[in-house]
């Protein structure tokens, strides 16, 4: 971990520090890699050499599972929400690049891509395989972000991160001290439904809600994939400042809802918060 020196958190006698997830893997950075991992073992177990998931045009899910399918030697299937548009933005290409292969759902089937007529729909065109939700997050998938804070070597009292699905803080608030709190920041707009899914993976995992977090959902920019020239403004005094380019999707917008609420006051003097990186800070090119 680094720690992140910066004035306006100096003067409110606020210690942040970076926890470098991103780090992991330059293609299958932080999250992604600790939902994939036991899921991947899983395939294997099974004897499945397919995995296919869901996601949007943008998700760093499908560049993930798209990277794991090459390394990994998995045949990787994508099922992206909406109409194909060509030529595909960066995730999509990158995502065929490693060998995926794409295919596309209207907007209310896949509403309905957890039903038994949906999935039935693409055994029938692709085959076996192993199913991984959007996201990744699903109780093997909590089991690995349930790792992280044995990582955490220095004393800390909040940790910040992105929400997407729910996996990561699920797991993350599960395997945290009784003292230490988690607040997360949904990247959609109207991300407050979030907590009902969150609490149900937990039930699924554990048995019941675990740890102690809540969700902070006004810092969405607009939705999901959505920017507004204030969040650009901040990435780019971020970058100045740090020299790290936050990804606008996820993790410009848990640092922003960082600030805003160290500047509100909402975190005592002398508080150590962790901010999660947790996915990539860069679309990598091929």
């Amino acid at each position: 971990m680094s720690e992140l020196h910066d004035d306006r958190l100096a003067s409110s006698a606020v210690r942040v520090l970076l926890k470098r997830d991103d780090l992991i893997h330059p293609e299958i950075p932080g999250n992604k890699w600790r939902k994939l991992k036991y899921n991947i073992s899983t395939a294997r177990e099974r004897g499945l050499d397919t995995l296919l998931t869901f996601g949007g045009a943008y998700s760093n899910h499908i560049r993930a599972t798209a990277a794991v399918g090459h390394y990994g030697g998995f045949r990787t299937i994508g099922v992206i929400r909406g109409e194909e548009h060509v030529p595909l933005n960066p995730s999509l290409a990158y995502a065929t690049a490693r060998g995926m292969r794409l295919t596309y759902l209207d907007r209310t089937t896949y509403r309905a891509k957890t039903s038994d007529a949906v999935i039935s729909s693409l055994h029938r065109e692709f085959g076996d395989f192993y199913l991984l939700p959007e996201g990744g997050s699903n109780s093997t998938a909590v089991l690995g972000c349930a790792e992280l804070p044995a990582e955490l070597k220095e004393p800390f009292d909040a940790l910040f991160c992105a929400v997407g699905t729910g996996g990561t803080l699920a797991g993350v608030a599960a395997g945290m001290a009784a003292h230490q709190q988690v607040v997360g920041v949904p990247v959609l707009k109207g991300g407050e439904f979030l907590e009902d899914e969150i609490v149900e993976l937990q039930q699924a995992t554990y048995g019941s809600r675990v740890g102690t977090w809540r969700l902070e959902g006004d810092y969405h920019f607009g939705g999901y994939a959505k920017r507004t020239p204030e969040l650009d403004d901040f990435i780019e005094d971020f970058d100045t400042r740090h020299g790290l380019l936050l990804d606008w999707v996820y993790e410009a917008k848990m640092m922003y809802a960082l600030f805003d609420q160290v500047t509100r006051g909402a975190f005592a003097r002398d508080t150590t918060i962790i901010a999660l990186i947790s996915g990539s800070v860069g679309v990598p090119e091929l």
